[in-house]
């Protein structure tokens, strides 16, 4: 059996029961080790609480076939874990297929994830919409599909979740060239870059999904003991030190129930400004009265 496993979001003791008694059994565990990092757990630390020992799964290891994790997975246990809920990235999904094709037994054991517990912001989960991903820009390279994504959710009034960029284990590129391989050291995106490359994308594409002034609020650190929110517009939050990592952001939509707003004004730092900025922002693609069709006056 292959058992994929969500680990949630920060402590080794966030795993569930069902989880953990899984992982004791496994011949071998696997961590996930390039879409999310648990914050307040080191492999060391996971493999005293398991009583097991973890192998770091990387992007090449789990996208290139994942020949090494599901060797021998019908006749043994093995265990892959994932920060936060196993679905979190496509990647998982077509893990399991691949053992689908070759009849390893596959079960799923779940536990929270991002995707979830951004209603700790104080937002209602109902009211977002299309969730997008935000990576690093380069000189050459600033892909920016996701603003559709952004425009489609304002239209209809729902929030946008953004989730942020971490690069972990990436080759640098000028030693690839020649041919050794050197890994770049981690980084991970801070919510001001974030907005700032909103805020460049909005000035290309001109179509005003957002403007600088829309509503905004920051995610840092979901799940841990320093864990932190803060309102603001995407121009506040383009100058925010949103400390260590790992960070989220959410774009308001114009469906702002007030019990969203009232707990998004514990965290801003001018509530006056914040609600004024919510208030006009409600305005923003607000569908316009319905207005009957004319009729001739002989019907």
């Amino acid at each position: 059996m292959l058992y994929l496993i969500g680990l949630g979001l920060a402590y080794p003791e966030d795993i569930t029961v069902r989880g953990l008694n899984a992982v004791k059994k496994c011949s071998r565990v696997y961590l996930e080790h390039y879409t999310s990092i648990l914050m307040n757990s080191t492999q060391e630390e996971l493999e005293t609480f398991y009583e097991k020992k973890v192998t770091l799964a990387d992007r090449e290891m789990v996208e290139s076939g994942c020949e090494e994790i599901m060797a021998d997975a019908d006749k043994l246990d093995v265990a892959f874990l994932v920060v936060g809920d196993v679905f979190g990235a496509t990647t998982h999904t077509d893990l399991v297929l691949r053992c689908k094709q070759r009849n390893i037994p596959v079960e799923v054991i779940h536990n929270a994830s991002i995707m979830n517990a951004a209603g700790a912001c104080g937002l209602q989960l109902y009211n977002f919409g299309q969730t997008i991903s935000m990576v690093f820009f380069t000189d050459s390279w600033k892909p920016d599909s996701w603003y559709d994504k952004v425009l489609e959710n304002r239209k209809i009034g729902l929030h946008t979740l953004v989730l942020l960029d971490i690069k972990v284990k990436e080759p640098n590129l000028e030693s690839m060239a020649r041919g050794r391989i050197v890994y770049e050291p981690p980084r991970y995106m801070s919510i001001a870059q974030c907005c700032k490359q909103l805020l460049e994308v909005e000035e290309t594409r001109s179509l005003e999904a957002y403007t600088p002034n829309t509503p905004c609020v920051a995610i840092s650190r979901l799940g841990s003991n320093k864990q932190k929110f803060k309102s603001g517009t995407i121009k506040e939050l383009s100058e925010y030190d949103s400390g260590e990592p790992l960070h989220s952001l959410v774009i308001l939509g114009r469906q702002v129930h007030e019990l969203e707003l009232e707990y998004l004004l514990e965290f801003t730092d001018n509530k006056e400004s914040f609600i004024k900025n919510v208030k006009a922002d409600q305005e923003y693609f607000k569908p316009a009265p319905w207005v009957p069709p004319n009729q001739d006056d002989d019907c």
